[in-house]
């Protein structure tokens, strides 16, 4: 008798497993239901904007519902973020990039959340290329005439960078290399090329479009990008590998993350259209020319590339002796 009910516990509990195996690929076969909307962290004409519109359209034919861009700056990213935590819906999912998240925990006390926790990870988008550049009349036109000048003039060098990745970043750089050049706050980085080309900060690591109208005219001029490969629309300019200086990688992906009990099944229907509608040679053109290359990543390839950036965030927290926040 006993035999006999542990058969049919056994028999009900795989019925049970295969009905809810079923029910999970039925809701990725049949989603979406209803409008999707992807919450950007930053507004309108920013490189995530312009990646989100340029899938958006391509996705919505897939899928047959319409996708609305939610544009939430503010908060160092913890507006947009937090919306999709909260929602707890599987129709708001987060578009932008992995430097805005990798670097919450160490930079910002109780926080509801933990970005590596709480959210999910689906596809990869593009790359945020990100550039170093210095004020032409330097004179100088490598990273190691740049370390070389640092360390000759401390008093005289000064930087400024992108809040978030890039600062966790670059402020390792400086204390490994044991620089002792003055780091300029700026509460909009953008506005630091202005005083880059004319020699008032002596150079600034931020996205490579931010700094391009600067660069063409000449006042500034990069030495570096950020990546382990040369920018397909700047192929001139060195990487940081080749450069001597891996330790400047700071490669930001952009990408799609969804809540934390998203199924693993509809993760990867949303990351297989992604990857297609990326397939388009006019999307991935115009991509690139906003220095974000396509970079298609699913599920798995996305979320190795995010544990590489947490673990190198953490390296370089212990660098600068940052503990991580509760």
């Amino acid at each position: 008798m006993l035999n006999g009910w542990c058969r049919f516990t056994t028999v009900a509990a795989l019925a049970l497993a295969i009905h809810a195996i079923s029910a999970t690929a039925s809701l990725a076969q049949q989603w979406p239901t209803r409008p999707v909307r992807f919450v950007l962290p930053f507004g309108p004409g920013s490189g995530a904007d312009t990646a989100a519109r340029l899938i958006t359209d391509k996705l919505q034919q897939k899928w047959g519902q319409p996708i609305v861009i939610d544009g939430k700056p503010g908060g160092d990213g913890l507006l947009s973020l937090g919306a999709v935590v909260s929602a707890k819906d599987d129709h708001t999912l987060f578009f932008g990039p992995s430097s805005i998240f990798v670097v919450q925990r160490y930079v910002h006390d109780n926080m509801t959340f933990d970005p590596e926790t709480d959210l999910a990870p689906i596809a990869g988008v593009a790359k945020v290329q990100i550039a170093i550049a210095v004020p032409t009349s330097l004179g100088i036109s490598t990273l190691a005439e740049f370390v070389a000048l640092a360390r000759a003039k401390p008093s005289q060098t000064s930087y400024a960078v992108a809040p978030g990745f890039s600062e966790f970043v670059f402020d390792g750089f400086v204390k490994e290399n044991g620089l002792g050049i003055a780091k300029v706050p700026y509460r909009d980085i953008t506005k630091s090329p202005i005083d880059l080309a004319e020699n008032r900060i002596q150079l600034s690591m931020q996205s490579y479009a931010a700094m391009r109208s600067y660069a063409q005219t000449g006042k500034i001029k990069y030495i570096a990008i950020n990546d382990r490969v040369r920018s397909p629309i700047a192929p001139d300019i060195p990487n940081v590998v080749e450069s001597g200086f891996p330790s400047l990688l700071a490669s930001p992906v952009l990408g799609l993350l969804g809540p934390r009990d998203m199924p693993i099944d509809l993760r990867r229907r949303i990351a297989a259209d992604v990857v297609a509608a990326l397939d388009d040679k006019t999307i991935r053109e115009r991509l690139a020319l906003t220095a974000q290359p396509a970079t298609p990543l699913d599920v798995d390839g996305y979320t190795a590339a995010l544990q590489e950036q947490y673990a190198q965030v953490a390296h370089i927290a212990s660098v600068l002796g940052i503990a991580r926040k509760k």
